[in-house]
Protein backbone atom coordinates (compact mmCIF):
# COMPACT_ATOMS: atom_id res chain seq x y z
CA UNK A 1 0.00 0.00 0.00
CA UNK A 2 1.51 3.18 -0.71
CA UNK A 3 1.70 6.09 1.29
CA UNK A 4 2.65 9.87 1.62
CA UNK A 5 6.44 9.84 1.29
CA UNK A 6 6.96 11.59 4.34
CA UNK A 7 5.41 8.48 6.44
CA UNK A 8 8.57 6.15 7.89
CA UNK A 9 7.18 2.93 7.07
CA UNK A 10 9.91 1.59 9.95
CA UNK A 11 7.52 3.37 12.34
CA UNK A 12 4.30 1.77 12.99
CA UNK A 13 3.20 4.28 15.50
CA UNK A 14 3.63 6.97 12.55
CA UNK A 15 2.15 4.43 10.08
CA UNK A 16 -1.07 4.15 11.93
CA UNK A 17 -1.34 8.12 12.88
CA UNK A 18 -0.83 8.57 9.02
CA UNK A 19 -3.45 6.25 8.30
CA UNK A 20 -6.47 6.72 11.01
CA UNK A 21 -6.03 10.12 12.24
CA UNK A 22 -3.96 12.78 9.54
CA UNK A 23 -6.22 14.23 7.31
CA UNK A 24 -9.69 12.89 8.71
CA UNK A 25 -12.05 15.35 10.10
CA UNK A 26 -12.34 15.19 13.29
CA UNK A 27 -15.43 17.17 15.77
CA UNK A 28 -14.65 16.17 19.02
CA UNK A 29 -13.96 18.78 20.88
CA UNK A 30 -11.69 17.11 23.63
CA UNK A 31 -9.51 15.86 20.55
CA UNK A 32 -9.62 18.92 18.52
CA UNK A 33 -7.81 20.74 22.03
CA UNK A 34 -5.45 17.59 22.01
CA UNK A 35 -4.15 18.17 18.99
CA UNK A 36 -4.10 22.21 19.75
CA UNK A 37 -2.04 21.33 22.45
CA UNK A 38 0.29 18.90 20.80
CA UNK A 39 0.85 20.73 17.89
CA UNK A 40 2.18 24.05 19.90
CA UNK A 41 3.91 21.32 21.89
CA UNK A 42 6.08 20.25 18.54
CA UNK A 43 7.06 24.17 17.65
CA UNK A 44 10.47 23.88 16.82
CA UNK A 45 10.76 19.92 17.15
CA UNK A 46 9.50 17.19 14.76
CA UNK A 47 6.17 15.48 14.98
CA UNK A 48 7.50 12.00 16.28
CA UNK A 49 9.05 13.44 18.78
CA UNK A 50 5.64 14.62 20.11
CA UNK A 51 3.92 11.43 18.73
CA UNK A 52 6.28 9.10 20.77
CA UNK A 53 5.39 11.82 24.35
CA UNK A 54 1.51 11.52 23.49
CA UNK A 55 0.27 8.98 26.21
CA UNK A 56 2.86 11.09 28.33
CA UNK A 57 0.87 14.40 27.62
CA UNK A 58 -2.32 12.55 27.71
CA UNK A 59 -1.42 11.80 31.31
CA UNK A 60 0.21 15.30 32.30
CA UNK A 61 -2.44 16.89 31.18
CA UNK A 62 -5.75 15.11 32.21
CA UNK A 63 -6.46 13.55 29.31
CA UNK A 64 -6.49 16.51 27.59
CA UNK A 65 -9.91 17.68 29.52
CA UNK A 66 -9.68 21.56 28.81
CA UNK A 67 -11.44 22.49 32.03
CA UNK A 68 -9.40 20.52 33.98
CA UNK A 69 -5.98 21.47 32.60
CA UNK A 70 -7.53 25.15 32.08
CA UNK A 71 -7.70 24.99 36.05
CA UNK A 72 -3.61 23.27 36.93
CA UNK A 73 -1.89 25.56 39.26
CA UNK A 74 1.67 26.75 38.63
CA UNK A 75 2.72 24.13 41.15
CA UNK A 76 1.43 21.61 38.78
CA UNK A 77 2.68 23.03 35.84
CA UNK A 78 6.21 23.65 37.56
CA UNK A 79 6.08 20.14 38.48
CA UNK A 80 6.05 19.05 34.53
CA UNK A 81 8.97 21.00 34.18
CA UNK A 82 10.42 17.93 35.25
CA UNK A 83 8.76 15.46 33.48
CA UNK A 84 10.93 13.91 31.26
CA UNK A 85 8.19 12.13 28.84
CA UNK A 86 6.97 15.28 27.94
CA UNK A 87 9.23 18.82 26.43
CA UNK A 88 10.04 20.40 29.52
CA UNK A 89 9.54 23.88 28.02
CA UNK A 90 8.06 26.35 30.22
CA UNK A 91 6.42 28.52 27.48
CA UNK A 92 4.77 25.54 25.89
CA UNK A 93 3.73 23.91 29.34
CA UNK A 94 2.03 27.60 30.44
CA UNK A 95 0.69 28.08 27.43
CA UNK A 96 -1.53 25.12 27.46
CA UNK A 97 -3.43 26.17 30.73
CA UNK A 98 -3.16 29.60 29.00
CA UNK A 99 -4.92 27.91 25.39
CA UNK A 100 -7.30 25.79 27.53
CA UNK A 101 -8.80 29.10 29.31
CA UNK A 102 -9.49 30.61 25.99
CA UNK A 103 -10.39 27.18 24.34
CA UNK A 104 -13.17 26.97 27.05
CA UNK A 105 -14.32 31.03 26.31
CA UNK A 106 -14.58 30.17 22.43
CA UNK A 107 -16.76 26.74 23.40
CA UNK A 108 -18.95 29.11 25.44
CA UNK A 109 -19.09 31.75 22.25
CA UNK A 110 -19.63 29.81 19.77
CA UNK A 111 -21.24 26.06 21.35
CA UNK A 112 -18.68 24.25 20.99
CA UNK A 113 -14.69 24.79 19.29
CA UNK A 114 -15.79 22.31 16.79
CA UNK A 115 -18.54 25.17 15.31
CA UNK A 116 -15.59 27.94 15.70
CA UNK A 117 -12.86 26.30 13.83
CA UNK A 118 -15.20 24.51 11.35
CA UNK A 119 -16.23 27.44 9.92
CA UNK A 120 -13.19 28.76 8.60
CA UNK A 121 -13.68 25.88 6.21
CA UNK A 122 -17.67 25.94 5.61
CA UNK A 123 -18.17 23.00 7.82
CA UNK A 124 -15.99 21.16 4.79
CA UNK A 125 -12.48 19.83 4.52
CA UNK A 126 -10.44 21.09 2.05
CA UNK A 127 -8.69 18.67 -0.28
CA UNK A 128 -6.16 19.51 -1.96
CA UNK A 129 -4.14 16.64 -3.48
CA UNK A 130 -0.69 17.54 -4.18
CA UNK A 131 1.86 15.38 -6.33
CA UNK A 132 4.69 15.12 -3.91
CA UNK A 133 4.65 16.44 -0.26
CA UNK A 134 7.34 19.29 -2.26
CA UNK A 135 3.93 20.31 -3.13
CA UNK A 136 2.38 20.62 0.18
CA UNK A 137 2.49 24.38 1.80
CA UNK A 138 3.28 25.16 5.48
CA UNK A 139 0.62 27.58 5.55
CA UNK A 140 -2.59 28.90 4.15
CA UNK A 141 -4.44 32.17 3.86
CA UNK A 142 -6.76 30.95 6.24
CA UNK A 143 -3.93 29.06 8.29
CA UNK A 144 -2.80 32.78 8.79
CA UNK A 145 -6.48 34.72 9.11
CA UNK A 146 -7.24 31.42 12.12
CA UNK A 147 -4.04 32.19 13.54
CA UNK A 148 -4.25 35.88 13.99
CA UNK A 149 -7.52 35.06 15.45
CA UNK A 150 -6.48 33.02 18.15
CA UNK A 151 -3.79 35.65 19.07
CA UNK A 152 -5.82 38.31 19.24
CA UNK A 153 -8.11 36.02 22.14
CA UNK A 154 -4.08 35.74 23.86
CA UNK A 155 -3.46 31.88 22.53
CA UNK A 156 0.14 31.22 22.46
CA UNK A 157 2.11 28.86 20.36
CA UNK A 158 -0.74 28.96 17.15
CA UNK A 159 1.30 30.42 14.66
CA UNK A 160 0.39 29.90 11.13
CA UNK A 161 2.69 27.06 10.33
CA UNK A 162 1.57 25.32 13.86
CA UNK A 163 -1.86 25.79 12.37
CA UNK A 164 -1.70 24.66 9.11
CA UNK A 165 -0.13 21.59 10.53
CA UNK A 166 -3.15 21.08 13.21
CA UNK A 167 -5.50 22.65 10.41
CA UNK A 168 -3.44 18.64 8.89
CA UNK A 169 -4.09 16.81 12.09
CA UNK A 170 -8.12 17.31 12.13
CA UNK A 171 -8.71 16.79 8.54
CA UNK A 172 -9.66 20.64 7.66
CA UNK A 173 -7.53 20.19 5.24
CA UNK A 174 -6.37 16.87 3.61
CA UNK A 175 -3.48 16.94 1.92
CA UNK A 176 -2.49 13.28 1.31
CA UNK A 177 -0.59 13.14 -1.66
CA UNK A 178 -1.89 11.75 -4.97
CA UNK A 179 -0.35 8.79 -5.06
CA UNK A 180 -0.95 7.86 -1.49
CA UNK A 181 -3.88 5.29 -0.81
CA UNK A 182 -5.52 8.27 1.39
CA UNK A 183 -5.44 10.57 -1.34
CA UNK A 184 -7.45 8.72 -3.72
Amino acid sequence: MQRCAWVPLDKTDYVLYHDQEWGVPAHDDRHLFEMLILEGAQAGLNWYTILKKRAAYRQAFHDFDPAAVAEMSDEALETLLSNPAIIRNRQKIYAARNNARIFLTIQQQYASFDQYLWRYVDGQPLVNRPRSVHDIPTQSAISIALSSDLKKRGMRFVGPTILYAYMQAVGMVNDHCLDCFKGL
